[in-house]
Formats: C-alpha cells, structure tokens, sequence
C-alpha cells in the first residue's frame, strides 16, 4: 500500500511541478483544478497563466498564480511592498466589470507560497503573442510560438483597448497607469481584455467636471515590480511628475507602435538613469517624423503620431480614438457588433444576422471560429432567432475540418435538431437543415447521423407543410448516397410511400415519384421488385403526371444495368399493369407514345430471352436425343458384333472339325446353350466369353483395312511334274462318284459354266471327268511351267444360288433346315447365258498380310480370329479369289463365302457325314487340305 501511495505521489508530483510550489496550499485549488502553464502576464509578466475547470460546474476558467520564490532575493520590506501592489491590482480589477477588462470569476486568494486568482479563459498576453516569452514553461505552446496576428485582429484589439481606456476615463474617472503589452490579455475567444491595475490613479474629485489625478514621484529605489513599465510610460510622470487620462493615451500610442513592429518599443529607457533617458526620449518626441512611423499602417500612422506627441493636449482622447477610420474595417465593426449584441433586440439582430454570410467570407477563420462562432451558438437558446442564426453556423460549419465541427458545433445544434417550437421556425428550421443535409451527413457522425440528423428528415416528410414535402423530397436525391442502406430501407423508404399515397397534393405525389425513381440505383434489385414495383400499383390518381412517374420508375428499374425485370415479372405484374394505363384518356400523343415505346422494348426483350431459353432447351434435348440414340446404336452394334463371332466361331470351329474327323454328333455351341440354359456359367467359361468381347471390342476400335495392288511374281518352275498326281487324284475321285448311289436333287453339283474358275492347264480334261462331286470346276487345263490361279474379282467362290462361276453343293440339310433349289448340271454343248460379274469392290478390303501355313487339325484347335489369320495372303503372292478368304469384322462366313445363311456352312449340316464317300476318302481330304493349304 505504501509503495502505491508513492507512487501515486511521484506521478501527481511529477505532473504537477510546475503548479505544486505555486499553487498547491491555495484556496483556489479547493473551488478549481488547476491544469497545464500556458502563458504568462502583468506587469513584469510576473503571473503565470494556467488552465483550469471549476469542480462544480466543470467551466473552463483561467488561474493566475504569483509565486513567491520569484521574490525571495527582496527584503521583507520590499516583498511587502510588491505583494501589496499586486493585491492592489488584483482588487481593482475584481471591482471594475466592463467587457473590455479582464473578468475575475474568483477573487485574489493568499497562501504562504503565492498569490492566485481566476479569470475567464485566456489564451495569452499580447506579450506573449509578440514574442515576450519570459516567466513561461521551457516547451513554448506553438499556439503561442506560431500566433500571427490578422489585420482584423489587430485592429480590432486595439479597439477594444481603446474602448476600454474610454470607459476607465469617461466612466470610472480613472488612469490605468501602465498601458502595456504584458497588461492586455487575449481571451479563449480573441478578445483583447485589459488587466493590471496596480498603478491605476483615481480621480481626487470624480464628481468635478476636471477630474484631478495625484501622481507619485518615480523612486528609482523600489523593487521593478513596484514601478510601471517605463518603456511605456508618458514623458510627465518623469518630468513633471504629473498624470492624467491622456497618458494612458500616450501609452496606447507606445503600444501601437510595439504591436506593428514585432513587440518592440519605441524608446528603449535605462533604468539605471531613468531622467536622463527621458529627457533625450523627450526630443527625439519633438521631432518624431513620418519616416520613424513607417512600420504602422498609412491610414493610422498619422494618428499614432498624435498619441505620441510631447504635449499631453494635443493627444486624442479615448473617445476619439474609437472613432478614426482605422477602425471602420468591415470585420472590426462586425465583431464589435457582435460584442455589443446582447444589447440588441431581436429585430436588430435579425437583420444583422441576415446580412452575415455576406461578411463571413471576407474574415480569417480563427477569427470566426473564435470570435463569431460563440456568439452565434449563443443565440441558439432564443427559438425565435435560430431561423437567421442557423445559416450563419452552417456557413461556418462547411470551412471548419470534422473535427472542429464535432467538437466546435455539433454538441450546439443537438438541440436544434429536436426543436419543433414554434410551428413557423421549426419549419425554417427543418427547409435550411434540408438545404445543408450534405454536409450534415458528410461531417457528422453515424451515430448523430442515425439519432438526430434522419429523425428530422423523417419529421420533414410528415410535416403538415406541403413546401416541407416537396422541397424534403427535392433534395432527398442529392444526398441519397450518403445515407445508409438499412435506413433507407426501413425508414426513408417507407414515408416516401406514405407521403405518396395520403397526401392531397399532386405535387407531393408526383415528386415522390420523382424522388424514387432518383434512388433507385441505390436500392438492390430485388427490393425494387418486390417493394417499389408493386407499391406502384397501389396509387389511386391517374393524372398523367402521377402515370408518366409511374411510367419513369419502371422504364429506369427495366433499363438499368444493376436493377432490370425479369421476363416472369414482365410478363406477370408489368406488362398487365403499364398496358390499360397506356390507354387512359388523360394522356396526350406524346405521353402514348412513351408508354407505347417502353412497352415495345419490354416486349421485344421477354421475346428475345424466352426464345433464347426455348432454343437452349431444343438444343440440349436434342444433343441427347442423339446420345441415346448412339448408345442405342452401339450396344445394338457390339451385341451384333459378339453374336457374329459367337457365330463365326462356331462355323469354323464346326468346319474344322468336319474336315478332319467327318463331323461330331452335337456342334459346341448347341452344348454351350443348352448348358446355359441348364445351369450358370463355369468360370473358365465367363473367362472365354470376356476375351471374345475383348477380342470383338478390338476388332471393332480397328481401322478398316485397304487392298494393296500386287504384282504377281512369275512361279518359280518346280521339278516336280504334278500332272501325273492330279489325273490319279481325279480319277480316283471319279471312280468314287461311279460307286456312289445315285444321290436326289436336293444334293447334286452344278457345274460352272466355263468362264468361272479354272485351274488354267494347257490342256482340257476329257468331258467325262468334269462331273465331279467335290463342287469344284472341272475346267482344268495344264501347264508344263507349273500353274497359277489369276483373280477375277468379279468372280464370288462359294457363292449362293444363281452365282455364276460356282457350284452349288448340298449335303443332305436336316429337314429343319430349308432347302434351297438344286441346280443341275447343263450339258456342255448347252451354252450358259452370259451373266454380270457381281461387284466384289466393297469386299476389296478384306485383304491382309499372308500367316504361315497350318495343318486343319492345328486350325481346329486354334481360336476362330487366330484360324482366320491363316488365311491372309503372304505381301506380294497371288491371292486365290479377291474377296474369296477376307475378312471384314471378322464375319468370314458372310462375306467370304456368301450370302448370310447358305446352308453349306451350316454347322448342322456337318454334324452328320454326307451321303457321298467323300468323307470316307483320303485322297479327298488331301486333295482339300491342298487347295485350301
């Protein structure tokens, strides 16, 4: 606790250190806390200036503290003797009240360490204000460092010196007595207030005409702060030991010199041989010139050379220094005014206040901020004068920065704000707020915004008053920006609509329109839809200024790039309401065809968007109508791909089979249905089937193949001779035909007519041999150098009925199967009517590249895509029969060897042997393992 208490008196101490030898222990400090040092005054400038607030009523004051130490090196006689002047003065200054002497709010106070009174707010003694610094705190303010006195100041504080010599000498029959810069104070407001009466001489006789004023012989002995100022002083209170009222004038003079010559006096006097000084001040005074004065303004100069004349006579008076033209500056009369306004009645004042703006512009801002400002607050308490008091304080407002006007003005018009007596200046008031709302929300607070500035915008569009109305509806627009959005909304908004709809005026209800259509743009889009858009249907008028603002606010929120109407509103609430008003007969062809216009461009653009949609919509049902068709297209096509190989697989499985071993009893894939349909899938079986739906996904991704030409290479002679092989392979294949029974219709062989296939041998076969069982031609010739097998590609081996060139074998079909039409064997003289060669060209690119040679018994066991490779032409070798042995989608069954469906490759129709010995021979089945080798 002790520590705390320390240091809470080491903080207060260090805080208050140039106060606590001074001030602390003084009465003063029981009524007043005592603040910052902020100048210094009297004679001497032997009082320090503080600020200060009264305790109980928190007014700002100022605290004048004599310190004693500052006298300690006088004897106590001498002390006395200067405490006894300051008390002196002090205590006049107290008794004498006058505008233009300082006010004393609390009398001289004595402790045993200084003197101290209180007085009105100061700023600093002129002194000060011209750079006499001494007696102030070792950081000088810049307030007081950087003051710069304005000619209107100047002017006018010297009038007010004047003015308050006059009262001293006309009305209190007194001589100040030291007239001097550290004597004349500028209060918180600028004003020039005088100070330091202790040596003021009073009249001997106030009541005589003549008053007569003793004066005290000048005593070089006593303590400086016990004689004026000599610098200051007349020449006749050295000389003649004499004064009167018309020495404060000879110090007026001294210090309107002083004033416009940065603070120095005319004379400098050593005090050491004061009468010697004077004596010399003296004829310097006799011949002061022109040329001495030429610091001080032209139109004064002469003036001030008067003031300082030698003989007190010839000296202007008081009253008569009030009156030069010096002092009929516009801002000097101004202020003086204003100083003298209390005395004025209200029609005085009103008239004054009328004329201000025109003068406001001409004078500095610290003078109207300090002087002119609290003035016109003041009168704020009188309600009949804040109609003419308001535009002056507003004026001002707008050259003040926000934080002058936060703390200069705005706590003033908190009462303005809320003022609604009397009825007529409460509607002035409300017309110049109106007129000034931007700046009100561009300098106040939001808080002051949302608590005073927009409650009296709403109570102006509730006024009874239809100028309030429509002038509050006017400038609502121009200051739209600055309000905020909720406000707007919930407020603002909303009385606009009342104002709209119950009022009488069609004034008010046209700018009301008028007045939304200006905000839109500071609305979101679908406030507007739903909350302005339809209030526009509730309004009962349907004169044609009412319909072309309802016509305006539709057409701005439909064209504006931030709001617009959808096409449902258009088409549902806009277009149904804007349509019978176009057609009221008040309108005029002008006004018809605005509405007629605006309904056009309505329309056209629901058009343009509805068709835009539906055309959207058409294309993407569309886009996936065709994506269903092709996945339609393609799983139909892949089911028809892996049925095909399922087929061609079982064909040439079937075939295989046949050719080596005579047929089976049951093809595979009899078995495999009948399983399936028996029981599930093995695995090894849904393994086979998912690489045959790989293999056929393969085949198909696979580009089509084209046919390359060949060249076809001379045979190579061999040493063979295989004519003698061939004759006994046919006739033992004959005299197996002449063994056989005689088979029916249905099974016999068709030869071909002569221009089918041939072998090309040199020499033809006897007739006798041509009719062979085996379904091959019998046009064979030979050829010593070997044979060849030339391509006719208009030629289709194995074809079905009616193909020229082929024969037609049938091997005894179940009777499931239909049987096709036997064809018989013509004779040979009977000529073959001439046939046209079937157009193979799209078979063209069944051609592949040539795989090595097999045995059927490796065909059977290979996989059906595997077998079919083998039959691919080697690159560059003749090809037997273009079309004969390609493949296309692996469907060989369909495209080598025929129409889709031809019996002989039916695998039923190799389950069981044929009724010829074909079977049954060897040589046979060498024979077609050679031609198909």
């Amino acid at each position: 606790m002790e520590s705390m208490l320390n240091k809470l008196k080491s903080t207060v101490t260090k805080v208050t250190a140039d106060v606590t030898s001074a001030v602390m222990g003084n009465p003063v400090t029981r009524e007043f806390d005592v603040g910052r040092h902020i100048a210094s005054g009297g004679n001497g400038l032997a009082w320090k200036i503080f600020n200060g607030t009264k305790k109980s009523t928190k007014q700002e004051v100022a605290v004048f503290v004599f310190d004693k130490k500052l006298i300690d090196k006088y004897q106590k006689f001498e002390k006395d003797q200067i405490i006894d002047s300051l008390k002196r003065g002090v205590q006049q200054l107290t008794r004498l009240r006058h505008p233009r002497l300082l006010t004393v709010q609390h009398p001289l106070e004595e402790s045993r360490d200084c003197l101290a009174f209180c007085t009105e707010p100061v700023f600093a003694s002129l002194a000060n204000v011209l750079g006499n610094w001494e007696n102030l705190p070792s950081s000088i303010s810049p307030d007081i460092k950087d003051y710069k006195l304005y000619d209107v100041e100047t002017k006018y504080g010297l009038l007010q010196v004047s003015e308050g010599l006059s009262f001293l000498h006309s009305s209190v029959k007194m001589v100040h007595g030291n007239v001097t810069p550290e004597n004349v104070i500028l209060n918180k407001s600028g004003a020039w207030k005088i100070m330091g009466f202790d040596f003021c001489v009073s009249s001997s006789n106030p009541s005589e005409q003549e008053p007569k004023f003793p004066c005290k012989e000048w005593d070089p002995n006593l303590p400086s702060l016990c004689l004026p100022n000599p610098e200051y002083l007349a020449p006749e209170y050295i000389l003649s030991v004499s004064c009167e009222t018309a020495s404060d004038m000879y110090s007026l003079g001294a210090v309107m010199y002083a004033v416009f010559n940065q603070g120095r006096p005319i004379f400098e006097v050593n005090k050491q041989d004061i009468y010697k000084s004077f004596s010399r001040q003296l004829d310097q005074l006799s011949r002061l010139g022109s040329s001495s004065l030429t610091s001080i303004p032209e139109e004064v100069r002469e003036h001030v050379k008067l003031l300082l004349n030698v003989t007190p006579t010839v000296r202007p008076d008081a009253d008569q220094m009030t009156k030069i033209p010096f002092f009929d500056d516009v801002g000097a009369v101004t202020l003086q005014y204003f100083d003298t306004l209390f005395q004025r009645d209200n029609l005085q004042k009103s008239q004054f206040f009328k004329g201000l703006p025109k003068v406001l512009p001409k004078l500095p801002k610290r003078v109207i901020v300090q002087r002119i400002l609290p003035c016109l607050t003041s009168e704020f308490v009188n309600p009949d004068m804040v109609p003419f008091v308001l535009p002056n304080v507003l004026l001002i407002a707008e050259e003040c920065t926000k934080e002058e006007y936060i703390k200069l003005i705005l706590p003033e018009l908190g009462p303005v704000f809320k003022q609604q007596e009397p009825i007529q200046a409460s509607n002035m008031i409300l017309l110049i707020f109106l007129q000034k709302m931007d700046l009100l929300l561009t300098k106040t607070p939001p808080d002051e915004i949302k608590n005073s500035v927009l409650p009296m915008v709403y109570r102006a569009l509730e006024a009874p008053s239809i100028q309030i109305q429509e002038l509050c509806l006017n400038i609502i627009p121009t200051f739209a920006n600055l309000i905020d959005y909720p406000s707007m909304k919930n407020a603002l908004i909303p009385r606009i609509k009342n104002a709209c709809l119950q009022t009488s005026s069609l004034a008010v209800r046209v700018n009301s329109l008028v007045c939304l259509g200006k905000i839109l743009e500071y609305l979101d889009k679908w406030f507007v839809l739903d909350d302005i858009l339809p209030f526009l249907q509730q309004i009962p008028s349907k004169e044609p200024a009412v319909l072309m603002g309802i016509l305006g606010i539709y057409k701005c929120t439909f064209t504006h790039k931030k709001l617009g109407i959808t096409k449902e509103q258009l088409a549902g609430k806009v277009l149904p309401h804007l349509i019978p008003l176009s057609i009221e007969n008040n309108l005029n062809l002008n006004q018809f065809s605005s509405f007629i216009a605006v309904i056009k461009e309505m329309l056209s653009r629901l058009e343009s968007e509805h068709r835009t949609k539906l055309e959207q919509l058409h294309v993407m049902q569309e886009q996936q109508r065709s994506l269903d068709i092709g996945n339609q297209m393609s799983a139909s096509e892949e089911t028809k791909v892996a049925h095909s190989a399922s087929q061609i697989d079982k064909v040439f499985n079937n075939i295989g089979a046949d050719l080596l071993s005579g047929g089976e009893s049951e093809n595979r894939e009899d078995g495999m249905q009948g399983k399936q349909k028996r029981g599930s899938l093995t695995l090894e079986e849904k393994q086979k089937l998912a690489k045959e739906q790989e293999q056929a996904q393969k085949l198909k991704s696979q580009q089509p193949l084209k046919p390359q030409v060949h060249t076809p290479i001379a045979p190579v002679k061999q040493t063979k001779d295989l004519t003698d092989t061939l004759m006994e392979n046919m006739s033992s294949l004959t005299s197996l035909s002449v063994s056989t029974p005689k088979i029916s219709a249905s099974s016999t062989f068709t030869p071909a007519p002569s221009s089918g296939l041939g072998m090309m041998f040199s020499t033809p076969i006897d007739n006798t041999k041509r009719n062979l069982t085996n379904g091959l031609n019998a046009n064979m010739g030979f050829q010593t150098s070997g044979f060849s097998m030339p391509v006719n590609p208009n030629q289709n081996f194995f074809s079905g009925t009616g193909t020229a060139g082929v024969t037609t074998m049938s091997l005894g079909a179940p009777p499931t199967m239909s049987n096709f039409s036997p064809l018989t064997i013509p004779p040979a003289s009977v000529k073959q009517p001439q046939q046209r060669p079937t157009d193979m060209s799209a078979l063209n690119n069944l051609f592949g590249p040539q795989k090595p040679k097999v045995s059927m018994n490796q065909l059977s066991q290979q996989k059906p895509n595997q077998w079919l490779n083998q039959f691919a032409p080697p690159q560059g070798s003749p090809v037997m029969g273009s079309t004969a042995m390609g493949t296309q989608g692996n469907v060989m069954g369909q495209a080598a060897f025929g129409m889709q469906g031809n019996p002989f490759f039916n695998p039923q129709n190799f389950a069981q042997p044929p009724p010829t010995t074909m079977t049954s021979s060897s040589s046979a089945s060498n024979d077609l393992k050679d031609l198909f080798g």
